[in-house]
């Protein structure tokens, strides 16, 4: 039926979100070379779970060795994420107006020299500040990073390649802490600091030899007020939300970085509204595919980082052993491993059917915990999210980005980043506040809620067929 529609109403059911976007690539590779360009990304995306549960696993070690305000080690992580979020939407839009390969590859060299210079540290102010110039590093890596692939694959091919991409991300979240700690044992920090560094060394490497992938055509005017506005406005909600209230903290600092964020919003909204390109590509978020599966990856990860968190305390209330919680655990991360290339072949015909039976599962099973903690309730949810989270890793991405045009592929999947990372960060704090009143099974109750809201935005967003 698509073949036989007229160019004009192919183009309207594409910015619907009904058809993805179907094109040629924007650089059409020899496939050693495209796979070449993939392979580069996936060594790069293998860094960023092992940089923050390497960074988590370090802060007590190095907040102990180096001189500095104890009060500045949570900030060793939060500095990173910050500027990671705070970055990506500038990085996505700049690596579609430059050197595709070159701007990747320089995120990549940034991340391993801070890397190295966070070993080599003196003091905590300096790490802080090199794990947040790390984490504009890292930005640059993940919008580089799919712009590439976005440019030299075309729609048809993007479920598989971000199948990897699932396999490893999900590779790298179950390995992370288990690495961070053999690192922490065998070097101390700063070699949990220097080993990432060194994978995103060989991720630049890796784009040696590779052609620039530099779109032909001049860029239209960057709208660089917006940008600027929405890193400062992400800058001050990361600072307050980290700062938090008490423990010596003034209740006027965070009140005023909100109120800075919120005024940020105001004026961004309105810089957006007249900008001939703006910054921020709110044309995709109208796309229902685009924005369901954002709400869905979102959803997923929320699930994930609660879960990370609640089911360990859930077990430890219940008297679990060891060996038990461990079990919990592998349950819950060892199928984003295994299963994502699975579920990257599942896609090609029941992507929308896959990603709401998932949600709808983890929903369940968060639903379950509600009712009974029991140790045999606590391993059969596990498992349960553990599978859902497993078959769907990537899927959302790779869905979402097909209604992307290749040159939109930085800006496309940078504000899907932002999108994904606001919802997971937002469904963790409402669940940590909960679960500080309720206990820890309230808070997969707020993550449930989440995911059951994202099956149903899924189910009215993305068509059927």
């Amino acid at each position: 039926m698509p073949s036989l529609l007229p160019l004009q109403a192919r183009s309207a059911f594409v910015v619907l979100g009904l058809l993805p976007f179907r094109s040629a690539p924007l650089f059409p590779l020899s496939r050693p070379r495209r796979r070449r360009v993939l392979v580069a990304d996936l060594v790069s995306t293998a860094v960023f779970p092992l940089a923050i549960t390497g960074a988590t696993a370090a802060v007590p070690d190095a907040g102990a060795r180096l001189p500095g305000a104890a009060a500045l080690g949570p900030w060793i992580v939060l500095a990173y994420n910050g500027l990671f979020a705070t970055a990506l939407l500038l990085a996505g839009a700049t690596a579609d107006r430059v050197s595709r390969t070159r701007f990747f590859a320089a995120g990549n060299v940034l991340v391993a020299v801070t890397g190295l210079l966070s070993a080599l540290a003196p003091d905590l102010p300096s790490l802080v500040a090199l794990r947040a110039a790390a984490g504009v590093g890292a930005a640059m890596c993940a919008a580089g990073g799919s712009s590439m692939v976005l440019a030299v694959y075309p729609p048809e091919e993007r479920r598989r390649v971000y199948g990897w991409t699932g396999a490893v991300l999900g590779g790298s979240l179950a390995l992370g802490p288990l690495v961070a700690q053999g690192l922490l044992t065998v070097g101390g920090w700063p070699l949990v600091f220097l080993a990432p560094g060194a994978v995103a060394a060989l991720a630049a490497l890796a784009t040696l030899g590779l052609p620039a992938l530099r779109d032909p055509e001049p860029p239209g005017r960057f709208d660089l007020a917006g940008a600027l506005l929405f890193g400062g406005t992400v800058a001050a909600a990361v600072t307050a939300l980290g700062l938090g209230v008490g423990d010596g903290v003034p209740w006027w600092g965070p009140a005023l970085l909100l109120a800075a964020a919120a005024a940020g919003a105001v004026r961004l909204v309105r810089v957006e509204r007249r900008a001939a390109q703006p910054a921020i590509p709110l044309d995709l978020l109208r796309i229902p595919a685009y924005r369901a599966y954002a709400v869905a990856t979102g959803a997923f990860m929320g699930m994930l980082v609660v879960a990370l968190a609640a089911l360990p305390q859930l077990g430890s209330a219940r008297r679990m052993g060891a060996g038990e919680a461990a079990v919990v655990l592998s349950l819950l991360t060892v199928p984003s491993t295994v299963l994502p290339l699975a579920a990257a072949r599942l896609a090609r015909r029941r992507a929308r059917r896959l990603v709401t039976t998932a949600l709808f599962g983890c929903a369940a099973a968060a639903a379950v915990l509600q009712l009974t903690s029991g140790p045999a309730a606590l391993l059969a949810a596990s498992g349960a999210i553990g599978l859902c989270l497993g078959l769907t890793e990537g899927v959302p991405d790779g869905q979402a980005l097909t209604h992307v045009p290749a040159r939109r592929g930085g800006a496309g999947a940078a504000l899907f980043g932002t999108a994904r990372m606001s919802l997971e960060t937002l469904t963790l704090a409402a669940a940590t506040g909960v679960s500080a009143a309720l206990g820890p099974a309230s808070a997969l109750a707020v993550a449930g809620a989440v995911c059951l809201t994202a099956a149903l935005a899924v189910r009215r967003g993305v068509p059927a067929s």
